[in-house]
Protein backbone atom coordinates (compact mmCIF):
# COMPACT_ATOMS: atom_id res chain seq x y z
CA UNK A 1 0.00 0.00 0.00
CA UNK A 2 1.34 3.49 -0.82
CA UNK A 3 0.09 4.96 2.48
CA UNK A 4 1.59 4.93 5.96
CA UNK A 5 -0.15 6.27 9.07
CA UNK A 6 2.59 8.26 10.78
CA UNK A 7 2.48 10.83 13.58
CA UNK A 8 -1.31 11.39 13.35
CA UNK A 9 -1.41 11.83 9.54
CA UNK A 10 -1.67 9.50 6.53
CA UNK A 11 1.31 9.95 4.21
CA UNK A 12 1.44 8.94 0.57
CA UNK A 13 4.76 7.53 -0.58
CA UNK A 14 6.29 5.61 -3.47
CA UNK A 15 9.52 3.81 -4.24
CA UNK A 16 11.49 3.72 -7.49
CA UNK A 17 14.78 2.04 -8.26
CA UNK A 18 16.56 -1.18 -7.27
CA UNK A 19 15.28 -2.75 -4.06
CA UNK A 20 18.75 -3.40 -2.65
CA UNK A 21 20.21 0.02 -3.48
CA UNK A 22 20.82 2.68 -0.77
CA UNK A 23 17.68 4.68 -0.02
CA UNK A 24 17.47 8.33 -1.08
CA UNK A 25 14.45 10.18 0.33
CA UNK A 26 13.15 13.27 -1.48
CA UNK A 27 11.00 15.92 0.22
CA UNK A 28 8.91 18.43 -1.75
CA UNK A 29 8.52 22.18 -1.48
CA UNK A 30 5.50 24.05 -0.17
CA UNK A 31 2.73 23.83 -2.78
CA UNK A 32 4.06 20.83 -4.71
CA UNK A 33 3.98 17.06 -4.33
CA UNK A 34 6.30 14.12 -4.97
CA UNK A 35 6.10 14.75 -8.74
CA UNK A 36 8.33 17.80 -8.22
CA UNK A 37 11.26 15.40 -8.55
CA UNK A 38 10.41 13.95 -11.97
CA UNK A 39 13.37 15.72 -13.66
CA UNK A 40 15.73 13.73 -11.41
CA UNK A 41 14.04 10.35 -11.36
CA UNK A 42 15.63 8.70 -14.39
CA UNK A 43 19.13 9.33 -13.02
CA UNK A 44 18.41 8.95 -9.30
CA UNK A 45 16.51 5.68 -9.65
CA UNK A 46 19.38 4.02 -11.52
CA UNK A 47 21.64 4.31 -8.51
CA UNK A 48 19.32 4.58 -5.51
CA UNK A 49 16.13 3.17 -4.07
CA UNK A 50 14.28 6.50 -4.26
CA UNK A 51 11.63 7.19 -1.64
CA UNK A 52 9.29 10.06 -2.47
CA UNK A 53 6.46 11.17 -0.22
CA UNK A 54 3.88 13.94 -0.10
CA UNK A 55 4.32 16.32 2.83
CA UNK A 56 1.26 16.51 5.06
CA UNK A 57 -1.42 18.66 3.46
CA UNK A 58 -0.02 18.10 -0.04
CA UNK A 59 -0.67 15.69 -2.88
CA UNK A 60 -2.35 12.50 -1.71
CA UNK A 61 -1.32 12.80 1.95
CA UNK A 62 -3.77 13.68 4.69
CA UNK A 63 -4.79 17.30 5.23
CA UNK A 64 -4.36 18.68 8.77
CA UNK A 65 -7.03 20.78 10.43
CA UNK A 66 -4.56 22.75 12.56
CA UNK A 67 -1.40 24.76 11.76
CA UNK A 68 1.65 22.54 11.30
CA UNK A 69 5.05 22.91 12.95
CA UNK A 70 8.43 22.04 11.55
CA UNK A 71 8.91 19.48 14.31
CA UNK A 72 5.66 17.86 13.22
CA UNK A 73 6.88 17.63 9.62
CA UNK A 74 10.14 16.10 10.79
CA UNK A 75 8.35 13.57 12.97
CA UNK A 76 6.04 12.74 10.06
CA UNK A 77 9.10 11.66 8.10
CA UNK A 78 10.53 9.67 11.01
CA UNK A 79 7.17 7.92 11.36
CA UNK A 80 7.29 7.12 7.65
CA UNK A 81 10.76 5.60 8.04
CA UNK A 82 9.61 3.57 11.03
CA UNK A 83 6.55 2.33 9.17
CA UNK A 84 8.72 1.25 6.24
CA UNK A 85 11.35 -0.36 8.46
CA UNK A 86 14.13 1.98 7.33
CA UNK A 87 16.81 2.96 9.81
CA UNK A 88 19.09 5.34 7.90
CA UNK A 89 18.71 7.12 4.55
CA UNK A 90 20.12 9.89 2.42
CA UNK A 91 17.79 12.90 2.47
CA UNK A 92 17.31 15.62 -0.16
CA UNK A 93 14.76 18.37 0.41
CA UNK A 94 13.91 21.55 -1.47
CA UNK A 95 12.55 24.68 0.21
CA UNK A 96 10.12 23.35 2.86
CA UNK A 97 11.67 19.94 2.28
CA UNK A 98 15.08 21.42 3.06
CA UNK A 99 13.73 22.99 6.24
CA UNK A 100 12.49 19.54 7.25
CA UNK A 101 15.92 18.15 6.40
CA UNK A 102 17.65 20.63 8.69
CA UNK A 103 15.33 19.65 11.54
CA UNK A 104 16.14 15.99 10.92
CA UNK A 105 19.87 16.67 10.79
CA UNK A 106 19.65 18.40 14.16
CA UNK A 107 17.17 16.12 15.92
CA UNK A 108 17.52 12.68 14.33
CA UNK A 109 21.16 12.47 13.18
CA UNK A 110 21.26 8.68 13.42
CA UNK A 111 18.61 8.45 10.69
CA UNK A 112 20.33 10.69 8.11
CA UNK A 113 23.38 9.49 6.16
CA UNK A 114 24.01 12.39 3.75
CA UNK A 115 21.92 15.57 3.65
CA UNK A 116 21.13 17.80 0.65
CA UNK A 117 19.49 21.16 1.40
CA UNK A 118 18.18 22.94 -1.70
CA UNK A 119 16.84 26.49 -2.11
CA UNK A 120 15.98 26.73 1.54
CA UNK A 121 16.43 28.89 4.63
CA UNK A 122 16.75 28.67 8.39
CA UNK A 123 14.34 31.56 8.99
CA UNK A 124 11.92 33.37 6.68
CA UNK A 125 11.50 36.85 8.08
CA UNK A 126 8.57 38.54 9.84
CA UNK A 127 5.27 36.67 10.24
CA UNK A 128 3.03 39.27 8.57
CA UNK A 129 3.55 38.20 4.92
CA UNK A 130 2.86 34.59 5.87
CA UNK A 131 -0.29 35.56 7.75
CA UNK A 132 -1.46 37.51 4.71
CA UNK A 133 -0.79 34.52 2.46
CA UNK A 134 -2.64 32.16 4.81
CA UNK A 135 -5.65 34.48 4.92
CA UNK A 136 -5.69 34.87 1.12
CA UNK A 137 -5.60 31.13 0.51
CA UNK A 138 -8.23 30.32 3.11
CA UNK A 139 -10.53 32.99 1.67
CA UNK A 140 -10.00 32.52 -2.07
CA UNK A 141 -8.19 29.22 -2.62
CA UNK A 142 -4.85 28.51 -4.24
CA UNK A 143 -5.58 30.65 -7.29
CA UNK A 144 -5.07 33.70 -5.05
CA UNK A 145 -1.33 33.05 -4.76
CA UNK A 146 -0.37 30.79 -7.67
CA UNK A 147 0.76 33.36 -10.25
CA UNK A 148 2.80 35.29 -7.71
CA UNK A 149 4.46 32.08 -6.57
CA UNK A 150 5.26 31.01 -10.14
CA UNK A 151 6.92 34.38 -10.68
CA UNK A 152 9.27 33.71 -7.76
CA UNK A 153 9.90 30.07 -8.59
CA UNK A 154 11.14 30.49 -12.17
CA UNK A 155 13.07 33.17 -14.03
CA UNK A 156 11.25 34.94 -16.85
CA UNK A 157 13.64 33.33 -19.34
CA UNK A 158 12.77 29.83 -18.19
CA UNK A 159 9.04 30.60 -18.19
CA UNK A 160 9.42 31.63 -21.83
CA UNK A 161 11.46 28.68 -23.04
CA UNK A 162 9.90 25.85 -20.96
CA UNK A 163 6.17 26.61 -20.67
CA UNK A 164 5.22 22.94 -20.31
CA UNK A 165 7.48 22.47 -17.27
CA UNK A 166 6.08 25.64 -15.70
CA UNK A 167 2.53 24.51 -16.39
CA UNK A 168 3.12 21.18 -14.61
CA UNK A 169 4.22 23.06 -11.50
CA UNK A 170 1.32 25.50 -11.81
CA UNK A 171 -1.11 22.57 -11.79
CA UNK A 172 0.55 21.16 -8.67
CA UNK A 173 0.07 24.49 -6.92
CA UNK A 174 -3.55 24.83 -7.95
CA UNK A 175 -4.32 21.25 -6.88
CA UNK A 176 -2.74 21.61 -3.43
CA UNK A 177 -5.43 21.56 -0.71
CA UNK A 178 -5.75 25.09 0.59
CA UNK A 179 -5.91 23.93 4.21
CA UNK A 180 -2.75 21.87 3.77
CA UNK A 181 -0.94 24.78 2.17
CA UNK A 182 -2.02 27.15 4.93
CA UNK A 183 -0.98 24.68 7.63
CA UNK A 184 2.52 24.38 6.20
CA UNK A 185 2.79 28.15 5.70
CA UNK A 186 2.41 28.37 9.47
CA UNK A 187 5.31 25.93 9.95
CA UNK A 188 7.55 28.14 7.80
CA UNK A 189 6.31 31.32 9.48
CA UNK A 190 7.20 30.02 12.95
CA UNK A 191 10.54 28.40 12.06
CA UNK A 192 13.91 29.63 13.30
CA UNK A 193 16.79 27.17 12.88
CA UNK A 194 19.59 29.73 12.65
CA UNK A 195 21.36 28.54 15.78
CA UNK A 196 20.28 24.91 15.79
CA UNK A 197 21.86 23.90 12.48
CA UNK A 198 25.36 24.20 13.91
CA UNK A 199 24.65 20.81 15.50
CA UNK A 200 24.32 19.03 12.13
CA UNK A 201 27.09 16.47 11.64
CA UNK A 202 25.87 14.59 8.55
CA UNK A 203 27.87 15.36 5.39
CA UNK A 204 25.86 18.18 3.83
CA UNK A 205 25.48 19.75 0.41
CA UNK A 206 23.70 23.11 0.11
CA UNK A 207 22.29 24.11 -3.27
CA UNK A 208 21.32 27.70 -4.11
CA UNK A 209 19.72 29.39 -7.09
CA UNK A 210 21.62 32.52 -8.08
CA UNK A 211 18.32 34.19 -9.12
CA UNK A 212 16.15 32.86 -6.30
CA UNK A 213 14.11 35.68 -4.70
CA UNK A 214 12.35 33.36 -2.24
CA UNK A 215 15.45 31.91 -0.52
CA UNK A 216 18.31 34.02 -1.92
CA UNK A 217 21.89 32.76 -2.24
CA UNK A 218 22.96 34.51 0.95
CA UNK A 219 20.56 32.23 2.86
CA UNK A 220 22.37 29.20 1.40
CA UNK A 221 25.76 30.69 2.21
CA UNK A 222 24.68 31.18 5.81
CA UNK A 223 23.59 27.54 6.05
CA UNK A 224 26.82 26.26 4.51
CA UNK A 225 28.89 28.41 6.86
CA UNK A 226 27.02 27.18 9.95
CA UNK A 227 27.26 23.45 9.18
CA UNK A 228 30.76 22.08 9.65
CA UNK A 229 32.25 20.79 6.41
CA UNK A 230 29.21 21.65 4.26
CA UNK A 231 29.66 22.14 0.51
CA UNK A 232 27.86 24.84 -1.48
CA UNK A 233 26.79 24.74 -5.14
CA UNK A 234 25.14 27.75 -6.79
CA UNK A 235 23.09 27.16 -9.95
CA UNK A 236 21.80 29.63 -12.53
CA UNK A 237 18.13 29.32 -11.56
CA UNK A 238 15.38 30.76 -9.41
CA UNK A 239 13.67 28.86 -6.58
CA UNK A 240 12.91 25.48 -8.16
CA UNK A 241 16.47 24.83 -9.26
CA UNK A 242 15.83 21.11 -9.69
CA UNK A 243 13.42 22.01 -12.52
CA UNK A 244 15.08 25.08 -14.04
CA UNK A 245 18.64 23.73 -13.90
CA UNK A 246 17.70 20.06 -13.85
CA UNK A 247 20.81 18.50 -15.37
CA UNK A 248 23.33 20.44 -13.27
CA UNK A 249 21.21 19.92 -10.15
CA UNK A 250 21.11 16.17 -10.75
CA UNK A 251 24.85 16.00 -11.36
CA UNK A 252 25.59 17.96 -8.20
CA UNK A 253 23.41 15.75 -6.00
CA UNK A 254 24.66 12.47 -7.46
CA UNK A 255 28.28 13.60 -7.22
CA UNK A 256 27.83 14.50 -3.58
CA UNK A 257 25.96 11.32 -2.65
CA UNK A 258 28.56 9.18 -4.40
CA UNK A 259 31.45 11.04 -2.79
CA UNK A 260 32.88 12.63 -5.93
CA UNK A 261 34.79 15.90 -5.65
CA UNK A 262 33.19 19.08 -7.01
CA UNK A 263 35.53 19.10 -9.97
CA UNK A 264 34.29 15.65 -11.00
CA UNK A 265 30.63 16.60 -11.23
CA UNK A 266 30.86 17.05 -14.98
Amino acid sequence: MPFIDANDIRLFHRFDGPERAPVLALSNSLGTDHALWEPQMAAFSKRFRVLRYDTRGHGRSGVPTQPATLEQLGRDFLGLLDGLGLQRVHFCGLSLGGMTGMWLGCNAPARIERLVLCNTSTQMGPPEPWNTRIEAVRASGMAAVTEGVIGRWFTSGFRGRAPEAVERVRRMLLETPKDGYAACCAAIRDMDQREAIAAIRSPTLVIAGSQDPATPPDHARFIAARIAGASLVELDAAHLSNVEAAEKFTQAVLGFLEGRAEGELG
